[in-house]
């Protein structure tokens, strides 16, 4: 793994001086990153910033996209030819502009090339980027891009069980809690005794190396392989009408065409989706604009929790060795009382994260709905423009309890957000020297093409499986 620093963009000095390239050390991340932002401030230009700097230093990177933006990812193109642009200039043009595609296809490549040479990133670290990256966009429950199977850590026998049988067993529990959901039952692990004897005899399978579909569970309601439950007999701990009723729910749930799409695709398997492969560092987008609010919020409640299984795995590490992106993270990080299946994991994470080297970058242009408890881990964060006066005293106030006394009072930080421009963030790295400064950041070097449809997402990776395919035809030819 290499040492290399994250080139962000441009530090200021808040106290004067002369603007300077920003390179910041990977490590400086594992203490986590708060990106917070209106529209328009250049917030998700930042993320992207980060993730695709996270990639060119062989940092893996697992992305949580809600509005459809970071797909964009796939359109980090290998140079500055209009061709690459063509088929994305749909929407920078009115409807009655006369501006044939192809010429606007050059102005924008013209537009990209000086902006980015201004940043001084050439070709060549274009194609690098592209040659060194490999980008998955997972869509779950829709075949636009690769398939999940949500409930793979239930379904599908995993090695996790003889490797670290708590952080299976705490997979387990989720996927559990998940279909007790969707069945309208009360998922709660320490309370519900549905998932109590689900849990149980999904243990019982997995453990010995079977999976435990749902038809197989369903069976076991049925004809129990056990006999107790704790201290009770399995009719006294839940009688047999009950677990009838169970399985006839799980049944119709079987039954449903639409949860079948859940149900397939690949593993919810984090250590195979950051592992590189080929000499390319993987970034594995899970996208879930397409989603209901429900559905967002089951979903990414079973990918955080398979995450921080992950990370409680591995080995303590000082040095960033993955990093977890959730842009826009409005609604997943409630403050208390609300606790959506997203909270317990993202909270957990970062507290936890920074020892095994997992890093987690937060996102959101609305931070009155922010669990800033939660937030007091972090010792990253970038500021953009704001909304509202009550946003920006509520962020100067939590960034000053995050970050302790900052040498600069906060009517003074507060005057810098209010005054930013767009793609300039007031930062505060804990690990910095200076600590307090504004950023610039770069211009990204994906094609930041704006939230990408189903479709547009389908048709990227089309692509991409076709260059792959002719990339390796020629390297046979030349062979």
């Amino acid at each position: 793994m290499t040492s290399r620093s994250l080139y962000l963009g441009a530090a200021l000095p808040l106290s004067g001086g002369g603007a300077s390239a920003l390179r910041l050390k990977p490590a400086h991340l594992t203490t986590h990153s708060v990106v917070l932002g209106m529209t328009g401030s250049g917030k998700t230009g930042l993320v992207m910033v980060l993730i695709e700097e996270a990639l060119r230093a062989q940092i893996p990177v697992v992305v949580v996209d809600v509005k459809g933006d970071l797909p964009n990812l796939l359109l980090a193109f290998p140079s500055f030819h209009p061709s690459h642009l063509l088929p994305w200039v749909d929407g920078y043009a009115s409807s009655d502009d006369p501006t044939a595609p192809e010429v606007l296809a050059a102005e924008l490549a013209q537009e990209r090339q000086k902006a980015l040479e201004g940043w001084g990133i050439q070709e060549a670290d274009l194609a690098a980027f592209r040659a060194t990256t490999d980008i998955r966009v997972l869509t779950p429950g829709a075949s636009s891009g690769e398939s999940l199977h949500v409930l793979s850590s239930l379904e599908r026998p995993s090695r996790a069980w003889a490797r670290d049988p708590d952080g299976a067993r705490s997979a387990l529990s989720a996927a559990v809690s998940l279909v007790l959901r969707l069945l309208g039952r009360d998922p709660d692990p320490a309370k519900s005794r549905e998932h109590v004897l689900l849990s149980i005899l999904a243990e019982r399978r997995l453990s010995s190396g079977q999976g435990a579909d749902l038809g197989s569970l369903l069976q076991d309601l049925l004809d129990p392989p056990i006999d107790k439950v704790g201290a009770l007999s399995i009719n006294a701990f839940l009688p047999n009408k009950e677990r009838k009723a169970l399985a006839a729910a799980l049944n119709t749930l079987l039954a449903s065409p639409t949860f079948a799409s859940w149900r397939q695709g690949a593993s919810l398997d984090i250590g195979e989706w950051l592992t590189p492969k080929n000499g390319r560092t993987p970034a594995v987008v899970v996208s879930v604009a397409h989603l209901d609010d429900e559905e967002r919020t089951l979903v990414l409640g079973m990918l955080l929790e398979e995450v921080l299984a992950y990370t409680r795995s591995l080995p303590g590490s000082r040095r960033l060795k993955a990093l977890v992106v959730f842009d826009e993270v409005y609604g997943f990080l409630p403050p208390h009382p609300a606790n959506p299946p997203t909270k317990r994991p993202l909270v957990s994470l970062m507290k936890q994260g920074r020892a095994f080297g997992v890093g987690v970058v937060v996102a959101t242009q609305n931070p009155m709905d922010l669990d800033y408890r939660a937030l007091s881990n972090a010792g990253f964060w970038c500021i953009g423009r704001l909304q509202t006066d009550a946003d920006r005293a509520r962020v100067i106030e939590s960034l000053a309890e995050a970050a302790g006394d900052s040498g600069f009072a906060a009517d003074e930080l507060s005057s810098a957000v209010r005054r930013l421009s767009p793609r300039w963030f007031l930062t505060r790295d804990v690990r910095g020297d200076p600590a307090t400064y504004l950023m610039q950041s770069r211009w990204a070097m994906s094609f930041m093409r704006g939230p990408m449809t189903q479709g547009e997402i389908a048709g990227a990776l089309r692509d991409k499986r076709d260059r792959s395919s002719d990339g390796s035809v020629m390297s046979a030819l030349a062979g």
